[in-house]
Parts: C-alpha cells; structure tokens; sequence
C-alpha cells in the first residue's frame, strides 16, 4: 500500500506544481519584499521592508525582482529522498525514504555554506560548463559510503552515530548540528588554511534541548573564520512561542544566513527565505534515483540538485524545534554578524533566540 500511494501522489505533486508555476506567481505573492538569505527582492514598485535599507546591493526593483528571485532560488542546491544507494553500513537500508528528511536539510543548509565559502552569495546556476567548485560541493553529497563523497547520508550518519543518528531514525537539530560538526572536522583534515570550513555549534545546556536563550561567545568563535555558526533552538513547546516570530523572520535579513533546518514534526524542511508572514522552503521529500559518479571525473546532471518550485509555510506553523545557519567569511563579517544578533536580541522584549557575549 505504501509503494502504491508513493506512485500516485508523484504524479499529482508534479501535476500541482505545474500548475503552482502556470499561475505566474510560483508560490510567491506580488508587493511584498522577500528576504531570501540575507538578499532582498522588492516584488512591487510600492513594497516596502523596514530593513530593506540593509539590503544595498542585493536589493532589486520590481518587475525585473520575480526573475532575479527565481533565478536566486533555483540556484540553492536542493537536496532529497534517494532510493537505490548502497545500503547504509549494516542495514538494509538502501532508501531514505520516510526517515531522512531531516539529514536532506542540514545537507542542503551545510551545502549553501559551502557554496558561499567557495563560490560567494552571488553565484547562481548558469549554463554549463559548470565551475569545477560548483560540481566538487555537488559530488561531495552523493549518496555513497565513499570518502570521495564526505557529506554522503552514508558518511553523515557515521558522524552522527555519538549523538544517536542511525539509519532509519529520526534526529533532532542538536544531534543534526553536531553531525554536520564532525564531517567537516573530518574533512578539514585534508584541506588547509582557507579552504577549510570550520563548524561551530552555539548550544545553552548539555543535550541543547530544554530550550533558553544560547549564548555565543565571540571570542571562541574569532580564530575559526571561515566558519558556519549552528545554533540549534527549541522554541516553545508544541508550537512557536510567537514572541520568537518577529526575530526567526529578521534572521532572513541577515546577509550571513545559510537558512534554517527545521519544518513540522517529524518533516523537515530547508527555510531559505519569508515574505510577509510565510516561510519560504525546499522540501526533500521528493523521491529521486540515487546519482552515480564514478572515477575522478566529476561530470554528471545536476538537474535533480535544483527545484524552480516556491513553496511556502506560515511562519506560526512552523515546529519550534529548528537549526539556525550562518556562515562568515572573516572577523569583519563575524563581528558584523554579533552586532546584528546583539541588536535583535535588545528588540525581542525578553525573549531573545540566542545571545551574543565577549
């Protein structure tokens, strides 16, 4: 029954989402500013933003704005659901299919880190010849035990496995974030200097799960540029306390942001942006064929790594269970990321989402 349901509802997604694009606004409205990682896309000649100001060159005016914002978005690698890999260590597993969105999240969160730190903001999807960085990130998260593919389910699940992580099991953003941690640990081993990605994790308690406010210490994070910051959160309890809402939204605005891993119960979802009240994402829970890449060749389609398709969540639905993502390039940009988290912190009424401190 479960394979026979997969196989009607592919069709019908791919029927609405056709649809969804034929209606010209692909899931966007029209007149309100979108914050897509820290870029701004002004969608009428009216809209207005109270941070717009910050957005200086990343900011673009109507109607040339639907197009820049699409062309940004389809660019964000999109990673999902894969069937017929090799089976994950001792398992059966060869799918993950039901359990795994939640790991497709942080890869796609942690590949966009990668993306800003070897391409820049600015680089979109264009015609190939792909740059050879462009396709190294991709070739890094195919689905095979290889070392050749250091951010694989299958290598992210063996990071993971001190945290709980196995095949077949859902993760929380803790453990999520300590994972993604260890990979690139373990991958920096082999590069140097400022080719390697530092990880750190802001975290309150032990298990980083009984809500309260993190606190970034500055100085611990300064000699790690270039670093991606995680902070995993609990926000509330069954819903998004909605004193967090005003500041999880400003987070967009940030030109350090690599998103948000987080979703519904038990289906994650990459946040890459909002507009108005509603959350922005790339879903994995697209069932895909496994890409194969062989040899030292890294030549193969992309096409499956990209989603043109805008879908949206109202922020207040969101799970309050989630993982924020910065990445910062050197000291100016980490010091220009604590002055802005240290600012929203001050207008958030006593509920900050996490601190900054010396």
């Amino acid at each position: 029954w479960t394979a026979a349901v997969r196989r009607a509802v592919g069709p019908v997604r791919r029927i609405q989402e056709c649809l969804m694009g034929m209606r010209g606004g692909n899931g966007i409205s029209s007149g309100s500013a979108i914050w897509l990682l820290g870029a701004c896309y002004r969608m009428g000649a009216s809209s207005t933003s109270s941070t717009d100001e910050e957005a200086k060159e990343s900011t673009s005016s109507s109607p040339e704005a639907v197009a820049d914002f699409l062309l940004d978005f389809s660019s964000r690698i999109w990673i999902t659901y894969r069937q017929g890999f090799e089976a994950i260590g001792e398992s059966k597993f060869t799918s993950d299919v039901g359990w795994g969105c939640m790991i497709r999240s942080g890869q796609m969160l942690f590949a966009q880190a990668l993306v800003c730190h070897r391409l820049g903001r600015g680089w979109r999807r264009g015609e190939q010849p792909y740059a050879r960085e462009y396709l190294e990130i991709l070739h890094s998260f195919v689905d095979s035990p290889s070392p050749a593919c250091p951010f694989s389910i299958h290598n992210f699940i063996r990071a993971g496995s001190p945290y709980g992580l196995a095949a077949g099991s859902w993760l929380g953003p803790y453990a999520l974030c300590h994972a993604i941690e260890a990979l690139a640990r373990n991958d920096g081993r082999g590069r140097q200097g400022e080719d390697h990605l530092a990880v750190y994790v802001v975290s309150g308690d032990a298990h980083g799960e009984r809500g309260g406010a993190p606190v970034l210490y500055n100085v611990d994070v300064a000699g790690k540029c270039p670093v991606l910051i995680l902070v995993p959160l609990v926000l509330g309890l069954d819903k998004i306390n909605p004193r967090y809402l005003p500041s999880l939204r400003a987070t967009f605005a940030f030109p350090q942001s690599v998103g948000i891993a987080g979703g519904k119960p038990a289906a994650s979802v990459y946040f890459v942006g909002v507009q108005d009240d509603q959350a922005l994402y790339l879903d994995p829970h697209e069932v895909q064929k496994v890409v194969s890449v062989s040899g030292e060749s890294l030549e193969f389609d992309s096409a499956s790594y990209h989603c043109s398709v805008v879908r949206k969540m109202p922020l207040d639905a969101i799970d309050p269970s989630l993982a924020l993502g910065f990445y910062c390039r050197n000291r100016e940009e980490l010091d220009d990321l604590c002055a802005r988290a240290s600012e929203l912190a001050s207008q958030s009424n006593g509920a900050p989402m996490f601190t900054v401190a010396e």
